[in-house]
This record gives structure tokens, sequence and C-alpha cells, in this order.
């Protein structure tokens, strides 16, 4: 079944290579109208899916990934939308020149070909990805996990009729371009991992265990990312009041997924102005802390029960919760040196009114999105202006953070 399925797609990523810009754009529309007709039946399956969810213990963070409603769906629709109105990279010529030995040269942008994405509680990535991968050129073989596969086959049976709509007329998408593996075997994973005869491309979305799982046993390039540890340094020129409301946006506005804020590290200077005022901020939201012993030391009998000591690995934990780290630093290097410690390479920020140290933050933290006095929660496709992302990756190769239309090709030499 995998390598069938597999064949296939590499067959339409042939036939999609050669789909205008204007055929692929008309057909995600049909896919968007397709998916807002089917709501009814997609939000269904997806109670069924968390229905099962709640009675085998998924825990809060997975089941906030899990869950759909009216609303959650017209924003996945809508997101649909805007990478229609976002420029095709496929055809693009970049570095064009003509050289001594008389040759005319130029790169242009192609499609990877066809992209196999492993996910986990998250039915939203079901169509982010195949809306992208088909706006790029690019075919599309998806297997999510086995907590969304009613969702997922409600999705993917809505996606199918979008595309089939558009008819037969050889100037079409292929409905072969997204295919889903419904079978929950992890067998079918392992195998998907061989098929590099078929598939250009690995991307798993999920925990550390999915993407370890990958990497050790794929025969195909993998991307790996979306785990975030992310941290914001509150340095001791930063406006005080307007960096305990970033950092609350970056810690409350959703907890449950990667770009959201796991540790605030706080400047000596101001730690003992601004640590009372955040945690009190935060705790009103539900906030929990796990603070050095500088932190704990500095609070003394102002800390709460919110407030424990920080264990030995809580700061190398993604907590996907209403929980947040706590350190004071002497400084930007101690800061910068705890983030390289301890980071992913996600998604880290300085709170700072001084542009040397902004500067000096930004060129020493290698991660794939710095912020200076902004919300790690920027990081996202959308917010990025890229529509929506297939994966956001933390390594260097071939593509780093969110991965729009652009990260989604390669290119030829002509």
């Amino acid at each position: 079944m995998i390598e069938s399925i597999c064949q296939r797609a590499k067959t339409a990523a042939r036939s999609l290579a050669l789909v205008s810009t204007a055929d692929k754009n008309a057909a995600l529309l049909r896919v968007a109208d397709q998916l807002w007709a089917g709501r009814e039946a997609i939000l269904a399956a997806n109670g069924q899916d968390v229905d099962a969810a709640q009675a085998a213990g998924m825990g809060p963070a997975l089941l906030d990934r899990l869950m759909l409603n009216e609303k959650r769906l017209a924003g996945i629709v809508t997101d649909l939308r805007q990478v229609v109105d976002l420029p095709d990279p496929v055809g693009e010529v970049f570095e064009a020149q003509d050289l001594p030995n008389g040759l005319r040269l130029r790169k242009q942008r192609v499609p990877l070909g066809v992209l196999a994405v492993i996910y986990e509680a998250r039915p939203n990535v079901t169509v982010d990805v195949a809306g992208l991968a088909l706006k790029s050129g690019n075919c599309a073989v998806l297997r999510g996990g086995s907590e969304t596969i009613r969702s997922n086959r409600a999705l993917a049976a809505a996606i199918r009729q979008g595309l089939e709509s558009g008819g037969q007329d050889g100037r079409g998408v292929p409905t072969d371009a997204v295919q889903l593996i419904s079978d929950p075997d992890r067998a079918r994973v392992l195998e998907l991992l061989q098929m590099d005869r078929y598939v250009d491309m690995v991307i798993p979305r999920g925990g550390a265990g999915l993407h370890e799982f990958c990497r050790q046993n794929s025969r195909i390039p993998v991307i790996t990312g979306g785990i975030g540890i992310c941290h914001l340094f509150v340095d001791e020129t930063a406006d005080l009041e307007r960096s305990i409301e970033v950092i609350r946006n970056a810690k409350i506005q959703r907890p449950s997924v990667c770009n959201a804020l796991d540790t605030a590290l706080v400047h000596a200077a101001v730690a003992n102005r601004f640590l009372p005022r955040l945690i009190e901020r935060l705790a009103a939201d539900g906030v929990t802390f796990r603070a050095d012993e500088r932190a704990c030391a500095l609070l003394g009998g102002q800390a709460g029960p919110e407030v424990q000591a920080a264990g030995p690995h809580d700061f190398d934990t993604e907590w996907l919760a209403l929980i947040l780290g706590l350190k004071v630093v002497d400084g930007l290097e101690e800061a910068v040196a705890h983030i390289a410690a301890h980071s992913t390479a996600h998604s880290d920020g300085i709170l700072t009114g001084d542009a040397r140290s902004a500067a000096q933050f930004v060129a020493a933290v290698d991660s794939a999105a710095v912020y200076v006095n902004a919300s790690t929660r920027f990081t996202d496709g959308s917010q990025l202006g890229l529509g929506a992302e297939v994966a956001i990756s933390t390594q260097r190769l071939h593509a780093r953070g969110p991965m729009g239309l652009r990260e989604l090709t390669t290119f030829k030499w002509v």
C-alpha cells in the first residue's frame, strides 16, 4: 500500500510541475470551498477523535492541538485562501549571467517533488501542508497520528473532492497530488521512510521521539524542527511594563505550541523590581513558575505557592503548558550562554532599550528566529507573511524557520 501511494504521488508530481499558477490557485480555492462546505462532517469526526483521546488520558496540551472548532476551521480555510494570494515561486529566475565561455546561465526554481509529512495531534497540518505543497508544485503524502485518524480522513476527503471537482481536462491538479496514509500502524511509517525511490523529503512534526525515529530510520533527507525551548531575556534597559506584556503574550496566548515561551531570563540589576510584578501579572492567568536559586533567594518571602524551585532538568523542558522558568543573570553574556546551553534553536529574543545590546544579542544567538522587543509567538508562517508553514525548521539545511512556499523549492541550472 505504501509503495503504491508513493508511486502515484511521484507520477502526479511530474504532472503537477506543468500546471499553471492560475490552475493551482483555482484548485486551492475549490479545496477551501469544499472544506467549509463539509465543516459539519469534519467537526463531527474531530469530536470523535477528541473524545477518544480524552478517554485514553491524553494531556491538555495535546488535546488543545487536536481540537478543532468552527473558529479554528475558519482560520485554517482563511490561511489556505491566503496561500492563493502569495507569489508562486516555481519558475522564478535568479542569478542570471552571461559567462566568458559563451554560456548564458540562470538558476530557476523548481518543486522539491514529493514530500512525506509525518505528524501528531495536529489536524490543521493536513490542510496547511496540502495547500503549500500544491501551490509550490509539490505532491504530499500525509501520515497523521492515530489520535487524529478520523479528523484527517474527513479533511483529506474534502481536499480530494475539491481537486476532483476541477475535472480531468489535463490542466487541473491531479487528485493524487495529496494522499493520506490512514493506517495507524507505526510499521507504515517505517515503510514510508524507505521510499527514497519516490519521496524527496521527509518532514516530521511532533515530539522528540518522532524526530529521532525518522533520523535513525529514513533513507530520505529529513528536515527536523518544531520543538521549541524558547527564551526572552529582559535587559537592564528594558521597559519593564511593556516587557511584562510581551512575556505574557509569549506564555499564555497559546501555551501548547512550539513558539510559546518557556524561560524568562532577567538581568540582576532589575530582577528585584521586575520578578514580583511579572509573577503577580501571570499568576492571575494561572501560570506557575520554576525559579532558579538566585530568583528564589531574591523573592524570599514574597514568593507564593505558584513559585517552585527549578529542578535539574526544568530549563531543558518544553513546557507546552502554563509553566514558566525564571532565571536571574548578570548580563547579556550570561543570558546568551544559557540560551546556547538550553535552547533548541527555535525562537529566542531580547527585551531591551539599548540598540548595541540588541545587535550583540542578534549576532550571538544562533536560533532560527531571533527577536528584539517582540514575542516568540510570531514564529509562525501566517504571522511572518508566508500564509502558513509546512514546519518550523531548526536546522540549517536546506531551510530554517517557518517553511513556506519558497522553502519547498530547489533550483535547476539552465
